[in-house]
Order: C-alpha cells, then structure tokens, then sequence
C-alpha cells in the first residue's frame, strides 16, 4: 500500500512541477530528475486515502435516487456527464463473485478544461473529473472523487487558473452533495 502511494504521489508531483521548473531542469539528467521525485516523495508521507474525498450516500437515499440527483445537479451547474460507466455490469459479464455496485461517472466543463489544457497539457490526464458511486461490503453506497482542494494546491497555477479550479472543485462536491442526501 506505502508504495501505492509514494507512486500516486510523485505522479502528482511530478505532473504539478512540471511547468514550474521546466526551464530550470532542461540540463538535468533522467536520472537526476528521478532521484529528486523519489526524495520528494519520501519526505511526505501520505495515504491514498489522503488523495480521495468520501460521502457516505444518506441511509435512506437508495442508489438509484442518488444517481439521479447527481445528474440533475450537475446539469443545473454545467457540469455536463461526458461519461458513464457500470463497472459492476463488467463484473457481472466476467462471472466475479461478490459484485457491488460500482459505477463511474465523468463530469467536465470544456471551457474550464480548454484554459488548463492550454496551460499545461500535463493536467489532460485528470480530465474529465470523475465521480465513482460504490456499494461498500455492508451494502452502503458512497460517493468517491479524487480531492481536487489537494491538487489544485499543489499545481501552482496563475490565479485566474486556480479561481477556475476552485470553481470545479466545488461544483464536484455540490454534485457529491446532492447525490449523498438525495437532494433533486
């Protein structure tokens, strides 16, 4: 598990620096960059689930009326669902035992997106921002998204890029939201 997230970690931070230290490291060697990230990354020990935010979906909310109140808010905030898929239906098509509801939703704002592109092709590879409903061993249902507060402090973006980032981060978590308590 520690390596799983020493590994998470200096992805993130090697994706995040990038722009920062572009022209400064043009001379450095591969090796010498990867010594800095493993050193880097040894310094701050995280979880992964450090890395995630989690909302338990309220116990009488059943999962279907959590997706819908989802989709709907993320509708009325322009957050438009790019994605969509049901994991577990895969596991079901594989014949796997113990299948749980597992269903991943992707939401983007493509002019949000377009600005960080354009910034730094690096942050391409967190988009579209998703959201994953799954149904834990006792049956309860939980939201699951990356924690976007984290990274966007780490990014070093110009203000008007982090006012932006701030702004999905917190639509995300609306959507979260209103899906946790059945909000429609």
């Amino acid at each position: 598990m520690r390596f799983f997230t020493t590994l998470i970690f200096s992805f993130l931070l090697i994706v995040t620096n990038v722009y920062a230290k572009e022209a400064a490291e043009t001379d450095k060697s591969a090796d010498a960059k990867k010594a800095e990230t493993k050193d880097a990354s040894a310094a701050i020990p995280m979880t992964i689930d450090q890395t995630v935010v989690k909302m338990k979906i309220s116990e009488d909310v059943d999962l279907d009326e959590a997706v819908e109140s989802m989709e709907l808010r993320a509708n009325i905030l322009n957050m438009k669902k790019v994605a969509y898929q049901p994991l577990y239906k895969e596991y079901e098509a594989l014949g796997l035992d113990n299948i749980r509801r597992t269903e991943i939703f992707q939401f983007c704002d493509a002019k949000i997106a377009k600005k960080m592109i354009e910034f730094n092709m690096s942050f391409s590879a967190y988009m579209p921002c998703r959201i994953i409903l799954i149904e834990d061993e006792a049956g309860q249902g939980w939201l699951v998204m990356m924690n976007l507060d984290m990274f966007i402090q780490m990014a070093n973006l110009p203000e008007d890029l982090t006012k932006l980032a701030n702004e999905v981060s917190s639509k995300l978590t609306e959507i979260m939201t209103a899906g946790a308590n059945g909000d429609l």
